[in-house]
């Protein structure tokens, strides 16, 4: 192994966390292999090379981020992470589970309420809930789908168990740097790249578009998609052109859309088109002023109408955020059981619920020892690890909990699973999590053979997200064998629109914090 890792197995010592790359004695995982073959042949030289030229690659490309008012490229490492296929197995049936729940669970607040009169959540659960919106009760969005679109946050604990941390199926976000990952890493590291039977990513943006002209309303014989971004000041504007450029569709704003008569239409040079779908990349609040925010101008008066009537798809739907809210998490693998009928594949994370007394009672006692999240936040806003914090900032915590305790839950302190990470001239274990995307058609759940793995840059750390200084890894999934990488590259080589879907986008203006 090369000096790059001499300090390794001594650094891992200081931490429980399960390591991605090495068992016990710091030999490699079966599935590290090759990428430890690879890593131990170069030098310092060589990784800092290489780290530089994917900078510079992300920079010229326009995938960077605002980090403390400063325009960067967004970080790769250039270990990736590597998931063997017996393990991406279950992971993906169980992200698969987890998004048809939530599409039942979601069916079911805006309509019958089920799960209220069977006992299985209170009403308050749902109607206190800071997305759920009555403007959208009582109607089934046209093509039937709620949750196109979901990214499923996943962490290894220390005994290498996957868990759930928490659900994104409002605006989720990310798929760009998985993307981008790709293209940068089998540049980065080809030894390693072209060993291994890395299933592919390129295929997402066609699964997209299927699933979205799928989905449209009927009698849209052939079905005009649109991408509707607040635009170029937003943080995931990247995501936003990048997405429309794959699929050959247009990139929107709001003031580029008119509803009449219950339809909505998009401006062009030629006149006004009708528009069948819309992927929306705003929040609901300010997608409709005459429903929401009157003072939005990001979104489109009159579509929430257009939406009710069947004529206009919307993905995702208004009103999915109500999944999202970190105390419904508590609940999921319960609805799990009651719409499904099945055992959760992937468990969650333990978590107390503080609008229950007793257990908001023994969370002050613990309060230190903790992680204590609010359920309406999200890119690791607000949120508390007691054993870093200061009794100051645990006093604040106490109070804000005792004003509001349905606006919190707790969990323990999870030493999130780690992977090898370039810092100070060599590798170092650093904290990753992982979030999955998978595309709902209406008959099927996809969920694509990677996902968007975030690595805490910072010793120790474990907050990933990009707004508090985190990173990314490119994220390997083992094929089975050479007959299922080739079926999948195959399917991924179809093109969706020749003439659009060579010309990447590069924002002018980029911000690159992923919404969710």
């Amino acid at each position: 192994m090369s000096d790059l890792f001499a300090d390794y197995a001594h650094a891992a010592t200081r931490s429980t966390a399960y390591d991605e790359m090495f068992g016990a004695g710091q030999v490699p995982r079966a599935e590290y292999a090759q990428v430890a073959s690879t890593l131990g042949e170069l030098t310092l030289a060589d990784v800092t090379a290489r780290a530089d030229s994917m900078a510079r690659t992300f920079l010229d490309r326009g995938v960077t981020f605002d980090f403390a008012g400063e325009e960067r490229p967004f970080p790769i490492d250039l270990v990736p992470r590597v998931i063997s296929a017996d393990t991406w197995q279950v992971l993906e049936r169980g992200v698969s589970q987890r998004v048809r729940a939530l599409e039942a669970f979601l069916d079911d607040v805006y309509d019958r309420m089920s799960a209220v009169s069977d006992g299985v959540v209170p009403r308050s659960l749902i109607t206190s809930s800071d997305h759920f919106h009555r403007q959208v009760s009582g109607f089934d969005p046209a093509g039937g789908v709620r949750i196109h679109v979901s990214g499923i946050d996943l962490v290894r604990d220390e005994a290498g168990t996957f868990r759930v941390l928490e659900d994104n199926v409002r605006v989720p976000s990310g798929v760009s740097y998985v993307i981008e990952n790709r293209r940068a890493m089998a540049k980065g590291l080809p030894e390693a790249f072209g060993q291994q039977p890395v299933r592919p990513v390129d295929d997402y943006p066609r699964r997209l578009l299927t699933a979205l002209r799928k989905t449209a309303p009927s009698g849209a014989e052939d079905p005009t998609v649109v991408v509707l971004t607040p635009g170029v000041y937003n943080s995931a504007y990247f995501e936003h052109t990048l997405l429309a450029g794959l699929m050959g569709v247009e990139l929107v704003e709001g003031r580029d859309l008119i509803c009449r008569a219950n339809r909505v239409y998009m401006r062009t040079t030629a006149g006004e088109q009708r528009v069948d779908v819309i992927y929306k990349r705003i929040d609901d609040e300010f997608l409709d002023p005459q429903q929401f925010r009157s003072d939005s101008v990001l979104g489109c008066p009159g579509i929430v109408n257009a939406a009710r009537a069947g004529n206009v798809t919307i993905a995702n739907a208004i009103g999915n955020g109500v999944a999202d809210d970190k105390l419904v998490y508590s609940y999921v693998p319960d609805l799990i059981r009651y719409y499904l009928g099945e055992e959760p594949i992937v468990p969650n994370v333990d978590t107390f619920r503080l609008e229950d007394p007793q257990a908001r009672e023994e969370v002050m006692d613990r309060l230190e020892e903790l992680v204590v999240k609010p359920v309406a936040g999200s890119g690791g806003k607000g949120l508390v690890i007691g054993p870093a914090a200061s009794k100051a900032e645990l006093e604040e915590l106490r109070a804000k909990v005792l004003q509001d305790p349905r606006g919190w839950i707790a969990q323990p302190v999870l030493q999130l699973s780690t992977v090898p990470t370039m810092s100070g001239g060599q590798f170092s274990p650093r904290h990753v999590d992982l979030r999955p995307f998978a595309i709902n058609d209406g008959d099927d759940v996809w969920v694509l053979p990677g996902g968007l793995t975030r690595v805490a840059l910072k010793e120790g750390s474990l907050i990933v997200n990009s707004s508090q200084g985190g990173g990314s890894k490119d994220t390997w999934v083992l094929a089975e064998d050479s007959a299922q990488l080739a079926r999948q590259s195959a399917e991924a080589q179809v093109a969706v629109a020749p003439a659009q879907s060579t010309a990447w986008p590069v924002d002018p203006e980029p911000r690159h914090e992923p919404e969710q």
